[in-house]
């Protein structure tokens, strides 16, 4: 039996990708029972047995399959449906044999386009050497969870781009603190030293000497063409994320330390008293938002802005071997002059008696944005068909999406659609449709908006500046994927349409189908908040399906009314026949099929002809 074919019926599985995948093989209550190990400063000496155990060997398996770069090779060309055709117990005991003397392969060399012209290296590990990253990562990420920082945002569960500009704005709006100093790291990834990151790991708690000597060995992988490196995590590598927040991390308490978590001898009855009591002593106030190696750090005033600069650079220095790049590491007042995070500028601005932030898009993603969008009206021009249509509405609304936490987002793309709009008109107007369908999502994100739309291939085209501004909520600190009550938190958030699964599913129409199939299929997605309509469990974006009512076969139509959004394996019920299939299927959602979702089932297994499920 091959691991493609392996079915896996244990715990129910949860919703998010990760949290899902360790319910499935078994791994959260080892990766909790890690994580508050480390939570209580206990020291973890035996990793390399529950790294090279069945169920976290699975488990990477499946999440290397699942990741958007399984199809990309290594040096040797092995790619993961390869590996995939070999038995479990073959893959088990390659792995663990690869461990007990672990050489890894060579890295291949691929070079990246930047913004600014340069050339951003990336190091490709073999299919064989990802798994074995991602068996190791798995393990290391709730012992390291525990230690990070509050406020670093970058590689992390849960944690996005819009929770570190959220905090920007919160110290702003609130703190009322209009002094940031940008700290740019020279060559970052290429530069991190194996020898302190090694310490780093052995103070964060990872005694495991057998996998500090791999991690070592890892750090040292020949990159092809190039040789061995002596310092550095190339970027590309699996576990070089969490290897580069672990070197940060020692600079993030650092800084929290001068003000924001300082050692005092007096207990306060809560975190605001601490601080209040803390600004009235001549401790300067300074607080740090990370976002990978992407560093601001807000102050008070100009002198502290001033005194904690020089001392980071001295600090990188001394403690990590780092430097900076002294053009771009600089001190801005916010009330003057845009400070850039992430693709968006902020700025204080007056309003009454006090400041807020207003933040707009950067000049350079309005110009990468506007060119990005010019070259997709060429290809609907090269291909009218539907499919190139939705690939651009997906790109709009994606932007939209990422780019609506600036408060000035409707000035920017405003403009971004002024560029834009003579070039769609231009290249189109012979391709305009007269007649089109308005879809749910349409109706839902753009029904309001007062434009003139277009419309090819039967499809409308999302207006360019049809986006409003949608403040970012901070970070709540209580969600973590290694807690009972932080995993609730995470799945009371699912609980609502994801942009993103939206924007796969206006990209990747179903094949054959018509365009009202695919429109009403996206329309019930967002109509069902994203969740199964027999078990009302949200829907990861692998696990959904859409189902007619009465079947295509029975003169069933593509009709808004006669689609449903469903789990896959609910779909194979309503259709199942054979009675080994129907207890296959069942055991696989039996935890979430209660009275209730059993009679929706039945009811729709009745409609295509079969009779309904008992259970004894």
């Amino acid at each position: 039996m091959t691991i493609q074919e392996k079915e896996i019926v244990e715990k129910p599985r949860l919703k998010k990708d990760n949290l899902r995948y360790n319910e499935y093989y078994g791994t959260q209550e080892i990766f909790d029972d890690l994580y508050q190990q480390s939570k209580n400063d206990k020291d973890v000496k035996e990793l390399m047995s529950l790294i090279t155990s069945r169920k976290n060997i699975l488990l990477a398996y499946r999440k290397i399959k699942r990741n958007k770069g399984s199809k990309t090779s290594g040096t040797n060309s092995t790619t993961i449906k390869e590996i995939g055709e070999r038995g479990i117990d073959e893959l088990i005991a390659y792995v663990r044999k690869r461990l007990k003397n672990y050489q890894p392969q060579p890295i291949r060399r691929v070079m990246i386009a930047k913004d600014d012209g340069r050339k951003r290296p990336l190091g490709i590990p073999s299919m064989e050497d990802r798994i074995i990253q991602q068996a190791i990562k798995q393990v290391l990420e709730p012992i390291c969870e525990a230690k990070f920082h509050n406020h670093s945002y970058g590689f992390r569960p849960n944690r996005s781009t819009k929770h570190a500009i959220a905090r920007s704005m919160h110290l702003i709006n609130r703190n009322q603190l209009f002094y940031t100093v940008d700290i740019d790291i020279k060559g970052f990834f290429d530069n991190v030293n194996h020898g302190k990151l090694l310490k780093q790991l052995w103070t964060l708690g990872i005694e495991d000497k057998n996998l500090l000597s791999i991690l070592s060995k890892l750090l040292k992988a020949e990159i092809k063409g190039e040789g061995i490196p002596n310092k550095g995590t190339p970027q590309g590598g699996i576990i070089s994320p969490l290897l580069s927040n672990i070197v940060l991390n020692e600079l993030d308490w650092w800084i929290s330390s001068q003000f924001a978590t300082f050692a005092t001898g007096h207990k306060y009855s809560s975190r605001n008293s601490r601080i209040t009591a803390i600004k009235k002593t001549e401790l300067k106030e300074v607080y740090i938002v990370r976002y990978a190696d992407d560093i601001k750090l807000f102050c008070r005033d100009y002198e502290t802005a001033r005194k904690i600069k020089i001392a980071t650079i001295k600090w990188l220095k001394e403690r990590l071997n780092l430097e900076v790049n002294k053009k771009k590491t600089r001190i801005t007042n916010l009330k003057r002059t845009y400070s850039k995070f992430l693709g968006i500028k902020i700025k204080a601005k007056r309003k009454r008696n006090k400041y807020v932030c207003i933040s707009k898009v950067t000049e350079q993603v309005k110009n990468k944005v506007a060119y990005k969008l010019r070259e997709q009206i060429k290809e609907i021009r090269k291909s009218p068909t539907p499919k190139e249509v939705n690939k651009l509405n997906s790109i709009i609304l994606g932007l939209h999406n990422y780019y609506s936490v600036a408060t000035h987002v409707n000035l920017d793309f405003n403009e971004i659609a002024f560029t834009v709009r003579r070039v769609l008109y231009n290249r189109l107007r012979n391709q305009f449709s007269e007649r089109s369908y308005k879809s749910r999502t349409y109706q839902i994100y753009y029904g309001d908006y007062n434009y003139k739309p277009y419309s090819v291939a039967g499809i409308k085209i999302f207006p360019v500046s049809g986006v409003t501004t949608r403040p970012p909520m901070n970070f709540n600190q209580q969600t973590c994927n290694y807690t009972v009550d932080g995993r609730k938190r995470v799945h009371k958030e699912l609980k609502s349409v994801k942009p993103w699964i939206l924007k796969e599913l206006i990209k990747n129409p179903v094949r054959d189908k018509s365009v009202e199939y695919n429109d009403n299929r996206i329309s019930r997605y967002c109509g069902q908040n994203g969740c199964c309509y027999i078990t009302g469990i949200p829907l990861a974006i692998e696990e959904l399906e859409c189902h007619h009512k009465i079947p295509v076969r029975l003169e069933g139509s593509d009709s808004y009314r006669n689609l449903i959004i469903v789990n896959k394996n609910i779909h194979k019920l309503i259709h199942a026949t054979r009675q080994e299939t129907i207890i296959k299927y069942y055991n696989k959602i039996r935890y979430y099929l209660d009275e209730k979702a059993l009679s929706k089932l039945n009811k729709f297994r009745s409609k295509v002809g079969n009779d309904g499920i008992k259970i004894v």
